[in-house]
């Protein structure tokens, strides 16, 4: 188990990573990062090379650690993947998942996941997952539920600008998923699920071009953490 310091040094490191605030295709500069997180280089570059196994980053020998790009064909892979991933718990959860299981996805999606307002777009975002892996976890596969989270990870930056554009969406799919969960309708939830995960490329293309602007625009960032007013 890791040591509280190096976790806490590698909890912020993946924070910054994920959401990009070191830009795609940066190195990181290992002195000024441990300065400014007040911590010694040793657990640093221990967190550093657990983000390059996650692939979260990547390192270059001779260069050193590098901020990933953000590569359309890279982020197409993974949606395609996490597809895959998904439409195969959401039909073992259907074949052996216990009632209350199922019933506990119903209840917590009625509870706090039909309802974005207040909420900023990481926040519906991080409910989002939530409702997506509570079903892989009611597989009671965990090396699933492993994969899957280390595919959110990769694309959550991804899934916060297309959150921006598919709240309302996203919650009637989730509804119709749940259904089809407590129906046992293997079919149904797979069909609406991978109509909700799969992603054109022309789609990953505008998403990556968003969120570049949003990494190297002044201020349009901000826009992840703007509270949602839905009508």
């Amino acid at each position: 188990m890791p040591e509280p310091l190096s976790q806490d040094i590698y909890t912020r490191l993946k924070a910054m990573t994920v959401g990009f605030d070191i830009r795609p295709g940066a190195r990181l500069n290992e002195v000024a990062l441990a300065r400014d997180l007040g911590v010694s280089r040793t657990p640093l570059r221990e967190s550093l090379n657990r983000l390059v196994a996650e692939r979260l980053i990547d390192f270059k020998p001779g260069t050193g650690f590098i901020c990933r790009e953000l590569d359309p064909q890279a982020i197409y892979d993974l949606y395609e993947l996490r597809c895959a991933l998904e439409c195969a718990a959401v039909r073992l959860a259907c074949m052996r998942a216990s009632d209350d299981a199922l019933a506990a996805i119903n209840a917590d999606l009625h509870a706090t996941g039909l309802n974005a307002d207040g909420l900023t777009i990481a926040q519906a975002t991080e409910r989002d997952e939530a409702f997506h892996i509570a079903i892989a976890r009611a597989t009671g596969n965990a090396a699933l539920v492993a994969d899957l989270e280390r595919i959110n990870d990769r694309i959550r930056f991804i899934r916060w600008i297309n959150m921006a554009a598919r709240i309302t969406a996203s919650k009637a799919e989730h509804l119709a998923i749940a259904n089809a969960l407590l129906a046992r309708d293997a079919d149904r939830a797979e069909q609406v699920l991978r109509a909700h995960i799969t992603q054109r490329m022309d789609q990953v293309v505008d998403a990556v071009k968003e969120g570049l602007s949003s990494i190297y625009m002044p201020g349009a960032k901000d826009f992840f953490s703007r509270i949602i007013k839905e009508a």
